[in-house]
């Protein structure tokens, strides 16, 4: 059974705001079916945190929730890294596909990670999520201090006055951009630290919680 809110002053105003012409998709990878004629299409998978194959995407059963999960999402300072190995990122762009006459937000997202950095040594964890062709952008960005060695996990929220709702009627990718980051060498830059979404069986699971809405009648 999909969750449903109650059409607020404040949804109704993010609704009004969105109505830029909607934008031609790319074709879909791959098709995830769902019950009630929902299904999540994966039009681009791409950045240096999720290279080919190493990023899939999942959607829950009730529809409340779809999970990315990756295998090769790590970044890396001192010992023998490179400059490159300082800052990934991934992008994925999907279409949502929802009944007639309901719209979604992203009401939540649920990171999970791990992350070893020595004393002097800062990880970065940050998102933004858009709709294409939308200039309303959710972002958020949660930081880990070193010495830390341990598992992370990192929550965005947002209330129904700052959720980024798809247009009602339209068809828009939806956007979802990640980050990691990590800054400083340590006390000895001869010995690496790292942080990852990624786990010792070699994936982890993001979750993207959805919020559901009726659209107006007009």
């Amino acid at each position: 059974m999909r969750k449903g809110i109650v059409f607020s002053a404040a949804a109704a105003m993010a609704l009004a705001a969105a109505t830029a012409t909607p934008a031609i998709a790319a074709p879909g990878s791959y098709l995830v079916p769902g019950p009630d004629g929902v299904t999540i299409e994966i039009a681009t998978i791409n950045g240096s945190g999720c290279p080919k194959d190493t990023a899939a995407v999942a959607v829950s059963e009730d529809k409340e929730a779809f999970t990315v999960t990756y295998s090769d999402y790590l970044v890396q300072t001192g010992g023998d890294s490179t400059p490159t190995d300082l800052r990934k990122n991934c992008q994925i762009s999907m279409k949502v596909h929802v009944p007639q006459g309901f719209t979604y937000a992203i009401s939540s997202t649920d990171y999970r990670g791990f992350a070893y950095l020595q004393p002097g040594v800062t990880g970065v964890q940050k998102a933004s999520y858009y709709f294409q062709g939308q200039s309303q952008t959710a972002a958020k960005q949660h930081t880990i201090k070193g010495e830390y060695v341990d598992n992370f996990q990192f929550t965005d929220t947002n209330d129904v006055g700052q959720l980024v709702w798809k247009p009602c009627g339209e068809e828009r990718n939806f956007n979802v951009n990640t980050e990691l980051r990590v800054m400083g060498k340590g006390k000895d830059p001869s010995q690496t630290s790292f942080m990852s979404m990624d786990s010792t069986d070699g994936s982890i699971k993001t979750i993207y919680h959805f919020e559901w809405m009726e659209c107006p009648p007009w």
